[in-house]
């Protein structure tokens, strides 16, 4: 981080004298690209439904590590986080195993989710008369609260998911596209679902504190949408949407500091401008 902070400190800025802005600058350099290139195969899977189920589970298990923190000196000390993680993961894989073995639509499995893991997440929160205004803050987010610890794992996340990326793309694209082929080519189908899954999970679930729970879904859609009505192939495709997201996270994070405004908020807003000239661009193609 000290090598961070002497290279921050060379840009004839103002906002660089504070160290949160220099926090805040680095987490958006690592979550955007990561956004960026999950966001490719949320849109191609269809997705979008599912990363904001997820979403809702990551708020239940926050919920219920705050309980168990404050019930169980077992788990008293410990960052709800880290519960939210292994109930948004245990949430994303059972949604899996769900969504092979019925014949229901995904958008019908998707509502059975996400609508229970609300309810339990409401629930949990209000349990024993508490309060649910000391959640507020997860549905607004302040990437200006980031600690160095979590840019660092932030940054591992952003590692494995390239490493996964490179090593499995085709087989998660194919996957997503057309099933039966590609359980027909040997690719265990089921597996990679959990495992692009799993790592949305993880995602939304570490980044929700940072970017708010009412647009953290936007991330995940917007980047590959915009990507999507102007590639015209693959590799255009991940490199527009990885710029894309980058753009619109140093612009969102800017535009919070100088008018106070949330940093989500303004990151999905100039996702959704940048989606709205794309479209622009795909009609006159057309």
């Amino acid at each position: 981080m000290e090598l961070w902070y002497a290279l921050i400190d060379l840009l004839p800025f103002a906002w660089v004298d504070h160290v949160f802005m220099k926090n805040a600058f680095l987490a958006v350099l690592v979550i955007s690209p990561l956004f960026g290139i999950l966001s490719t195969m949320v849109v191609e899977s269809r997705m979008s439904f599912f990363s904001d189920a997820l979403g809702h589970s990551a708020f239940t298990g926050i919920a219920i590590g705050t309980l168990l923190s404050s019930a169980w000196r077992l788990f008293a000390g410990v960052d709800p986080m880290w519960v939210a993680v292994l109930f948004a993961v245990g949430f994303a894989l059972l949604f899996s195993v769900v969504r092979r073995r019925t014949n229901l639509a995904s958008d019908t499995v998707i509502g059975v989710f996400s609508s229970t893991a609300v309810a339990l997440g409401i629930f949990l929160a209000t349990f024993g008369g508490g309060s649910f205004t000391k959640f507020n803050a997860l549905l607004i987010g302040d990437i200006l609260s980031v600690e160095p610890v979590k840019i660092g794992l932030m940054a591992l996340i952003l590692l494995v998911v390239i490493l996964l990326w490179v090593c499995s793309f085709n087989q998660l694209m194919l996957s997503s596209v057309h099933p039966a082929l590609a359980d027909s080519r040997g690719i265990r189908v089921f597996w990679q679902e959990a495992l692009f899954s799993a790592a949305i999970a993880v995602v939304v679930t570490v980044t929700m504190t940072w970017v708010g729970l009412l647009v953290i879904n936007s991330l995940l859609v917007l980047p590959g949408a915009a990507a999507r009505n102007v590639a015209r192939n693959m590799g255009q495709y991940h490199l527009i949407s990885l710029l894309s997201a980058l753009a619109a996270g140093i612009a969102g994070l800017l535009t919070s500091y100088y008018i106070g405004s949330s940093a989500g908020a303004s990151i999905t807003l100039y996702l959704a401008i940048f989606f709205a000239i794309t479209f622009c661009f795909r009609k006159q193609r057309l």
